[in-house]
This record gives C-alpha cells, sequence and structure tokens, in this order.
C-alpha cells in the first residue's frame, strides 16, 4: 500500500500497572504443570507488567522430542520461564514464575523452585498423568502447592476423581480455573496464599506435608 494512502494506527496504551520502586520485598510463586496445561497463559492473564516469557514457535524437528499429539493446536511452547509480576501493597510484591512443561527442560526445575514461598499445579484433565511429576517434584522440595484444574473443556470430573486420581493429601487445595481470566486466575493466586498461611499457622500440619 502506498504510504500516501496508508492509514496511520496509533499503538493502543498499556493501562498496566507501572512497576513500584518503594517495593523492598520480592514473594515468588512458581506455575507449573504439564506440557501445553496454560502456564504461560496464567502468568499473562493475572501479571500488572507485560509479562516476559521464552515461547519460541515449535518446529518439526521438535516433533520427534516432545509429545505433541493432545495439543494439536500448539504452535509456541516455553523454553526457560515465564515471568510477571503483582504489587500486593507498596512493599510486597509477587513474582510470578512459569516453569516450562516439556521433560526435556525439567532440569531447569530445580533452580526455579529455590526460594520459592509456594505453587501452583495446572491441571488438564484430559491428561491427567502428566501432572505427576510437577507433584512429585514439590513434595521433594517440601515446597507448599494448589492443585489448579484448568478448564480445557474435557471430561467433567469431580474435584474428588481428581483427588484420587492424583493421590493428593487431603490438606491440598483443589480448585477449578480458567487460566485466560486474570479474576479466575488471581482466585488460585489467593487460594495458595491461604494455604500457605495456613500452613505457618499450624507448624504441625506444614511438617506432615514435607513429609509426604
Amino acid at each position: 500500500m502506498d504510504s500516501a494512502t496508508s492509514e496511520t494506527r496509533t499503538p493502543a496504551p498499556d493501562t498496566r500497572t507501572p512497576l513500584r520502586a518503594s517495593a523492598d520485598n520480592g514473594l515468588k510463586i512458581v506455575v507449573v504443570g504439564g506440557f501445553g496445561v496454560g502456564k504461560t497463559t496464567m502468568v499473562r492473564s493475572v501479571s500488572e507488567i507485560r509479562p516476559l516469557d521464552t515461547e519460541e514457535m515449535m518446529t518439526r524437528a521438535g516433533e520427534d522430542v516432545d509429545d505433541t499429539s493432545e495439543v494439536r493446536g500448539k504452535t509456541a511452547t516455553t523454553v526457560a520461564f515465564d515471568f510477571g509480576r503483582i504489587s500486593l501493597d507498596a512493599r510486597n510484591v509477587l513474582y510470578l514464575f512459569g516453569a516450562p512443561g516439556q521433560e526435556r527442560f525439567w532440569f531447569l526445575w530445580d533452580r526455579l523452585f529455590s526460594g520459592a514461598l509456594g505453587a501452583v499445579v495446572l491441571v488438564d484433565t484430559r491428561r491427567i498423568d502428566d501432572s505427576w511429576y510437577s507433584i512429585d517434584r514439590l513434595e521433594k522440595h517440601g515446597t507448599p502447592f494448589v492443585v489448579a484444574c484448568n478448564d480445557f473443556g474435557g471430561p467433567a470430573f469431580t474435584t474428588e476423581q481428581v483427588r484420587d486420581a492424583l493421590d493428593l493429601d487431603p490438606h491440598v487445595p483443589l480448585i477449578t480455573c480458567d487460566a485466560r481470566s486474570r479474576e479466575s486466575s488471581k482466585l488460585v493466586l489467593i487460594t495458595l496464599v491461604e494455604h500457605i498461611r495456613a500452613l505457618y499457622a499450624d507448624p504441625a500440619r506444614a511438617t506432615r506435608q514435607e513429609l509426604v
């Protein structure tokens, strides 16, 4: 199109909240789960800043490495981690790290778990078995976590059926969510923070979870 007739477009304003210079206490939360369960989507939906991600286009070469049979519509994948931020108040901020889901990147998880206050395990109920590794690693690290079933329109399992399938401790919160929704993702994080607060209020309960 010729420049004389081309339409001049004004970039949409970024309405996200700017970083607070006064914040001095960072709390780290990690979002983990299997390949394609919505970790990047959750970080993007809830972060108050433009999130940092390391998504790369998936190629045919990766088909021999990653099982894409259950995520046919997926065209990009996280190769390191996603990062977002939420200001809790003038002094406290929450840092969100989304872990890569493919098995070949699992070696990064231990580093991401280091110093984490807690974690969210995202589950696709069509592929529940993909969640086992996440839960196993968190339990070995003694990291408090909640489980959130991301809505992909799959089989309508009850929370108790999912709890039984994952062999979850009765004290681990299990909720449903839509990772695309900011309000739904915020509710998941609130559930995690309340769970962590309850663990700190009951040291005996925290010890039991670490021994699971």
